[in-house]
């Protein structure tokens, strides 16, 4: 039996840092009143429609997080070049291709391709009347909420690597 590697949580990647702390929330916060959106969506039983606002939702709330963690390409791009090369390093060690870049639909999508299991099941949950679309939604909401955390990691992962400081609270604006 193999066994299985704990990922470790946003916050035990954060450590101590009260400033990563308090992005993480912010972000979470984001995360969590998308993931509803992702979840209602879930229970139209319209094929198809989920897809479409998971990629929607997403490609603004990336962007959003990013922000959070000062990784946006207008963010990075105020850095003095020694540390946007540092940013540039750190994101291809963490591998995203969701950081310091302009997020489309398109890119979405194919971030999302590590999940199609589950976007699959959701899709087929959808024939099964009343049970099928309430675990279209869970799968909504959880599908949502994975691919948030994970890009959260990613963003502590770079900002961490890069010595990045983070931007000031109000200095990021948190939309709806």
């Amino acid at each position: 039996m193999a066994l299985r590697k704990k990922v470790p949580t946003a916050h035990e990647l954060a450590g101590g840092d009260i400033h990563l702390q308090a992005a993480i929330e912010r972000s979470r916060s984001l995360l969590h009143r998308r993931a509803l959106l992702a979840a209602a969506a879930g229970t139209v039983p319209l094929p198809g429609l989920d897809w479409a606002v998971d990629a929607a939702l997403l490609s603004r709330l990336i962007p959003q997080i990013n922000e959070q963690f000062g990784l946006t390409p207008a963010q990075i791009d105020r850095l003095t070049p020694h540390k946007r090369e540092q940013v540039q390093k750190a994101v291809s060690m963490v591998g995203s291709v969701l950081i310091g870049k302009l997020v489309t639909r398109e890119l979405v999508m194919r971030a999302t391709r590590l999940i199609g299991v589950r976007l699959t099941a959701r899709q087929a949950a959808k024939f099964v009347p009343l049970a099928g679309q309430a675990v279209s939604a869970a799968l909504g909401y959880a599908t949502l909420r994975f691919l948030g955390e994970q890009h959260v990691r990613d963003c502590i992962e770079v900002v961490r690597q890069a010595g990045l400081p983070l931007p000031a609270p109000g200095a990021t604006r948190v939309p709806d």
